[in-house]
């Protein structure tokens, strides 16, 4: 199996138990905090089978329809992973706010804050394995699905602050956890869909990486200048355009030589997946 889908599969595997552990807990001692968190991790099964399937999709190589390849599909379905994660901010929430006017008071007992300390556990070694790999690889799919975990963790700690508050007599602990979890998901689904929209729309790269770009570029003895860089996103990886000087004095083939360095150089920047390389004789074009 690829690296990049072995994370994708422990997030399916892990939230398939954890959230069967939590649901049947949570709906046989009525916990409103543990139900919500239950749903949190089984909306994290269906978004990883997503994820799965959109890593599938972008890796294909180009073809007629895509002659630049598929790689706009990974940033596309992490899009939808955030805008998913909002519609279950709000059912959640919802029902959150309708216990606090209901006032419902539940038992809190050492089963539910058992399930929710190994839910903790689970899911931050889940987010670290996966935001390792998905940084590592440069995959927004997995990167997106890290956070995911990174929210149950701490929505399933909100949790766990909230039972323990209602064991001790605050009856409002339960549904006010709930309403903590919809805070962590709204908080991550807006930062996942700000970052994807940047890719989706051939946002261009931070300065740090431009510069690096012209320096590498300048590296070489025959390259006397660079100007009209240009470089955007197509999914999560970089297309880069440039124009470099050499001098008039090159035959034709070194030119085309020193641009062909020039572009291998600059695509070993991992970020870079293509450049495109426009040679001007110094003093002569533009």
């Amino acid at each position: 199996m690829e690296e990049v889908y072995k994370p994708i599969w422990v997030s399916i595997i892990g939230n398939v138990l954890l959230a069967l552990l939590k649901l049947t807990v949570g709906f046989l001692y009525s916990s409103i905090a543990l139900i919500s968190d239950g749903v949190h991790s089984l909306s994290d099964v269906v978004t990883s089978v997503a994820g799965y399937f959109g890593l599938r999709v972008a890796s294909r190589p180009p073809d007629k329809d895509h002659p630049f390849g598929h790689s706009r599909f990974e940033p596309l379905v992490a899009f939808l992973i955030g805008e998913a994660l909002l519609v279950v901010a709000y059912e959640i929430g919802r029902d959150s706010v309708q216990r606090l006017l209901v006032g419902e008071a539940i038992a809190v007992n050492s089963v539910m804050l058992g399930v929710t300390v190994l839910s903790i556990i689970a899911k931050e070694a889940m987010f670290r394995y996966s935001i390792h790999i998905g940084r590592r690889l440069n995959s927004q799919i997995l990167i997106a699905d890290a956070y995911h975990h990174r929210s149950d963790s701490l929505s399933s700690l909100a949790v766990l602050v909230g039972l323990s508050a209602q064991r001790f007599g605050f009856q409002y602990g339960d549904a006010l956890a709930g309403l903590v979890v919809v805070a962590f998901l709204v908080k991550v689904s807006i930062e996942i869909i700000r970052e994807n929209v940047g890719y989706l729309t051939g946002r261009a790269p931070p300065f740090e990486v431009c510069e690096e770009i012209k320096r590498r570029a300048l590296s070489l003895q025959n390259v006397l200048g660079v100007h009209d860089l240009r470089a955007h996103y197509v999914g999560s990886r970089l297309h880069v355009e440039l124009h470099i000087e050499v001098s008039p004095d090159l035959s034709l083939k070194e030119a085309h030589d020193v641009s062909e360095e020039v572009k291998e150089r600059i695509e070993e920047i991992p970020e870079v997946d293509r450049v495109f390389v426009h040679v001007d004789l110094k003093g002569v074009t533009e």
